[in-house]
């Protein structure tokens, strides 16, 4: 027999073998393909149906998603309306509180009065009791003499009584007043290491920046869509704006916080536990713009993650000072939002001069600030809203909350902010409130 006949099936296997290995090949493909776009078309099924309805788990039922924290419990155990927003309004004072940038300790007492602490029998377990008292869990104090105290401190103080042995939940109820220091010094306290940039040293007219310089700010998220920006206060709180929650379920399911990006990205955001706005919220003439949100679980803390620092009582910022506003907003009026972070530096304007005729006249409220140029050109934009504007004295501090204006970057019309320092009792309400 002829040599090539003899190799002629040889070669006949080996192409069918190769051919059976593409088609598997091929068939494998294929297979991982449609599973690939049915997990995907699942996924947008998934996302669908969840927009437009609540599951109740323990009836197994559906219910319209605009029914879901309407006041009213459609499903059979009511679970639709227990994951919800809340108001919290309070008309009190906030007992406690920090004064001045040297972070003076001050209570107030049963008299209606603002007192200053002592350094008198002070111990270190009243700085935790104090710091825990304003939200924190990161306590530190030091003793400040009384004579060089600015002015807005006052005259009038208290200190620890000699019989307290350990305080009780509130500091104030081991205080009694005095007329005076016998120590000669005051308490200052330093509640968090907030405020504190450890990485490098778009808005309209603004430029191109990075988290690690503003790693508080953060992007809040609806349905996995950048809806505003927010400002971490904590490892576990978020400031940001009342609005940016109207017209949108009150249902806390579908909101995420994405913390330390400098590209707008959804993934690994953080689920809500709580969304409080203030009750006094107005939509109609944008007073009490404010909003606090609950993560799930505590932030890890680093170079693109740290909070910034709630600003004192009387901290002074006088007009033309320089702020500054980050965000993702839109790099022009109706335009689309930034992929990249921004930041844009916005002077103080003073609030006689906001309340102008032309400019915003009655429209601005004592719980506004504006910042920015009247000649325009620098702003604030849509995208931007809840998120921070920051002063820098020792520590960046958050003194704004993005919140309105008229179009962005016109001439006579700067950006509009929530004036954090007039909200502060509200704000150690809530973290009071949910612990």
């Amino acid at each position: 027999m002829p040599l090539n006949s003899r190799r002629l099936p040889k070669l006949q296997t080996e192409r069918m073998r190769r051919k059976r290995l593409k088609l598997a090949a091929v068939t494998v493909l294929s297979v991982l393909l449609t599973l690939a776009l049915l997990a995907v078309g699942l996924y947008y099924i998934i996302r669908l149906i969840n927009s437009r309805f609540y599951f109740c788990a323990g009836s197994l039922k559906f219910v319209p998603v605009t029914k879901a924290c309407d006041g009213n419990a459609d499903c059979d155990d009511g679970e639709d309306e227990l994951t919800c927003m809340s108001n919290l309004s309070t008309n009190t004072t906030y007992p406690v509180r920090l004064v001045s940038e040297s972070l003076i300790l001050q209570v107030f007492d049963q008299d209606q009065q603002w007192r200053t602490v002592c350094a008198d029998n002070w111990r270190s377990w009243y700085t935790q009791a104090a710091c825990q008292q304003l939200g924190y869990s990161h306590p530190r104090s030091v003793q400040v003499p009384v004579g060089s105290l600015p002015s807005e401190v006052g005259i009038a103080f208290t200190a620890v009584t000699t019989e307290a042995q350990e305080p009780s939940a509130d500091i104030q109820n081991v205080l009694t007043a005095r007329d005076q220091c016998s120590s000669g010094s005051v308490i200052s306290l330093a509640c968090s290491d907030c405020g504190e940039v450890v990485g490098l040293n778009r808005i309209v007219g603004g430029v191109d920046t990075v988290v690690e310089m503003w790693p508080w700010q953060v992007s809040v998220q609806w349905d996995g869509h950048h809806v505003c920006g927010g400002s971490l206060i904590s490892k576990q709180w978020v400031i940001s704006a009342a609005h940016c929650f109207t017209g949108r379920t009150r249902e806390l399911r579908s909101w995420r916080v994405v913390v330390g990006h400098t590209y707008l990205t959804s993934s690994g955001g953080i689920s809500v536990k709580t969304i409080v706005l203030h009750e006094h919220y107005s939509h109609v003439h944008n007073d009490y713009d404010i909003a606090m949100l609950l993560l799930n679980w505590p932030v890890e803390i680093g170079d693109s993650v740290h909070p910034v620092c709630l600003p004192p009582h009387h901290l002074s910022i006088k007009e033309g000072e320089e702020l500054v506003v980050t965000g993702w907003g839109a790099l022009k009026e109706n335009g689309q939002i930034s992929s990249v972070l921004e930041k844009a530096k916005v002077p103080l304007i003073d609030r006689s001069v906001c309340a102008k005729a032309s400019v915003y006249g009655s429209a601005i409220t004592p719980r506004m600030l504006c910042a920015g140029y009247l000649s325009g050109g620098v702003d604030s934009c849509q995208g931007d809203s809840g998120g921070p504007l920051v002063y820098q004295s020792s520590r960046w501090q958050l003194v704004g909350v993005v919140s309105w204006g008229a179009g962005c970057a016109h001439k006579e019309k700067p950006g509009v902010y929530t004036d954090v320092r007039q909200l502060l009792d509200w704000i150690y309400a809530v973290l009071e409130k949910y612990p």
